[in-house]
C-alpha cells in the first residue's frame, strides 16, 4: 500500500511517498514564483499551484503509485473567488504585509486583544481577517462580488471535488475561526462584515472525499497545516518535546492538549486535530536572510557551505557583532510589520565571516525569544530539528547553545508530508511500522558558550526595544 503527502509549500509543491514504515519510495517536486507588483505586496498564481498539483498526481499515475493521499499547505494565504470559483484576485501568501494600517490598529485596541483570545492567531498582516479588510477597504467591488474567501488547499481542493472545505487546522490560523468552538468567529465576522457562507466549511483533518483521476479512484484525506503536521512528522509531541524548523522561514511550536493565549500575544494556538493545540511562533526570516547576505551584501561567490564553513572559526557572539533579522518585518515574537534589520557593533575588525556569524546566531536568537515563552509554560527537555539548516552540524550546535536545550534532529526530513499520511493512517485505522527506523544526531550545549548568549540574547531584546519605535 502507497501512502502519499501532497505538501503545498510556498515555494514548490512536493509529492513524498511512503510505505508504511515511513520509508520514502519515490519523490517529486514542482516549483513555482512569488512575486511583489507593489510594495509590501507578495503574491502567486493559484493557477500555477493547481497545476503543480496535478503534474505531481500524474507522476504518482504514471508510476502506479496513485493510492491514498493527503494534504499538507503552508498557511496564510488568501484569494476572492467568484460564483464559478473563478479567481479574483491573486493569492495573498503569508509573506504579503499590505495590510500593515490595518494590523497596527487593530493590534493596539480592546477589540483586538479580545480577537486574539478567541481564534488563537495574533493581529498581523498575514492573517485572512487582516487581508479581508484590506480588500474590503481598498478592493469593496472585489470584496462585495466574492464569492467565497479561500486560501490555496481549499481553491485545489474545490477544483477536484467541487466543494469548499477547509481543514480545522488550517481554519485555526485564519485569525477568524473560535478555537474553543471550533467554528466561524462571531466576533471576527462582525468585523469584517460577512457571514460564513463566504468563507469555507470547516471539516476534521481526517475528512476524505474520493474522487477518480484518469480512471483510477483515489481515497484524499484533507490533512492539515504545514506547521502543526511537522510536529507530527517528527514526533515532536507533548509539553516536554520543542520542535524547531528552519528554511526560508523558521518557527518552534509545541503540541499540548490544552489552548493557550500569551497575555503579551507573543504566540500563536492553531490546531493539529480538534483536540491538540499547536502553540508556538513562526519568523517571517529564516535562512532566506543567509541568501540575502551574501547575494545583496557581501556580492561574493563563496557559496553559502563556504561562508558558513568560515563563521563557526568566529568566536561565539562573533566578537560583540548584533544581528537583528526583520529584513521581512517580523512575525513572532514581536509581530511588526514595519520591523527593520540592524547590524549593532560593526567595527573595523569585523569580517565577512563575522557577519555571517552575527546573522546565524541573530535568526537562532529571534526563535530563542519565542521558544523561551513556551519554556517559561511547558516543561520542556529537548528540541527536535528539521528543516534544510538541519544538515548543518554547525547551525544545529548554536540551537543547542542558545536554547541551553539537548537538541535532537529528526530522521525524516519530510515531517510535513510524513505528517500528513500520519492522519491519513490513522484515519484508516492503519498502524505505521516504524520499530526500525534509527534515531537522528543528538548535540548537547557548550557550557562555555551558556553564559555568552544568555547575555547576548538579553541585549537583542533590549536593542529592539530600544529601536521598535524608530522602523
Amino acid at each position: 500500500m502507497y501512502f502519499t503527502g501532497i505538501d503545498i509549500g510556498t515555494t514548490s509543491t512536493k509529492a513524498v511517498v511512503f510505505d508504511i514504515s515511513g520509508k520514502v519510495l519515490a519523490q517529486k517536486s514542482v516549483t513555482y514564483d512569488m512575486f511583489h507588483p507593489k510594495l509590501n505586496w507578495s503574491e502567486q498564481n493559484p493557477d500555477e499551484i493547481y497545476a503543480a498539483v496535478i503534474e505531481c498526481l500524474s507522476f504518482l499515475d504514471k508510476r502506479s503509485l496513485l493510492e491514498i493521499l493527503s494534504f499538507s499547505s503552508a498557511m496564510h494565504s488568501i484569494m476572492a473567488v467568484d460564483v464559478s470559483g473563478k479567481p479574483m484576485t491573486n493569492l495573498m501568501v503569508w509573506a504579503d504585509n499590505r495590510a500593515i494600517e490595518i494590523a497596527n490598529n487593530l493590534k493596539n485596541s480592546e477589540l483586538g486583544h479580545e480577537i486574539y483570545e478567541r481564534t488563537g492567531t495574533p493581529i498581523h498582516p498575514f492573517s485572512f481577517l487582516c487581508k479581508i479588510l484590506w480588500l474590503k477597504e481598498n478592493e469593496p467591488e472585489i470584496f462585495g462580488k466574492a464569492h467565497k474567501f479561500i486560501g490555496i488547499k481549499e481553491y485545489i481542493w474545490q477544483k477536484i471535488f467541487g466543494h469548499y472545505e477547509i481543514d480545522v487546522s488550517l481554519a485555526s490560523a485564519t485569525g477568524m475561526m473560535n478555537i474553543k468552538e471550533l467554528c466561524w468567529d462571531k466576533k471576527a465576522l462582525e468585523l469584517v462584515g460577512i457571514g460564513e457562507d463566504k468563507l469555507p466549511k470547516i471539516v476534521p483533518t481526517n475528512f476524505s472525499r474520493t474522487a477518480i483521476f484518469q480512471e483510477q479512484p483515489v481515497n484524499y484525506f484533507i490533512g492539515a497545516a504545514d506547521g502543526p503536521l511537522a510536529n507530527l512528522g517528527t514526533n515532536a509531541m507533548g509539553k516536554s518535546k520543542l520542535a524547531f524548523t528552519m528554511g526560508t522561514s523558521g518557527a518552534v511550536r509545541i503540541c499540548v492538549d490544552e489552548s493557550y493565549s500569551d497575555p503579551q500575544m507573543r504566540t500563536f494556538n492553531y490546531l493539529l486535530s480538534e483536540n491538540q493545540h499547536i502553540i508556538g511562533g513562526a519568523t517571517n526570516n529564516g535562512a532566506v536572510v543567509i541568501q540575502w547576505l551574501k547575494e545583496q551584501i557581501l556580492q561574493t561567490a563563496e557559496s553559502t557551505e563556504k561562508l558558513i564553513e568560515n563563521a563557526e572559526k568566529v568566536p561565539a557572539g562573533a566578537e560583540k557583532l548584533l544581528f537583528l533579522p526583520y529584513i521581512l518585518g517580523e512575525r513572532a515574537p514581536v509581530w511588526n510589520a514595519n520591523a527593520k534589520g540592524v547590524f549593532f557593533g560593526l567595527s573595523i575588525n569585523h569580517t565577512q565571516a563575522h557577519l555571517t556569524r552575527a546573522v546565524m546566531e541573530g535568526l537562532i536568537l529571534n526563535l530563542y525569544s519565542v521558544g523561551k515563552v513556551l519554556m517559561e509554560k511547558f516543561p520542556v527537555d529537548k528540541v527536535c530539528a528539521s528543516g534544510g539548516f538541519a544538515k548543518s552540524d554547525f547551525w544545529l550546535q548554536l540551537v543547542a547553545d542558545i536554547f541551553q536545550k539537548k537538541v535532537v534532529v529528526s530522521e525524516n526530513i519530510e515531517g510535513s508530508a510524513w505528517g500528513a499520511v500520519l492522519i491519513a493512517m490513522n484515519a484508516m485505522n492503519i498502524i505505521p511500522q516504524l520499530s526500525e527506523q534509527k534515531g537522528g544526531k543528538v548535540f548537547y550545549p557548550n557550557l562555555d558558550n551558556i553564559h555568552i548568549y544568555s547575555d547576548l540574547h538579553e541585549k537583542f531584546e533590549r536593542l529592539y526595544g530600544k529601536l521598535k519605535d524608530e522602523f
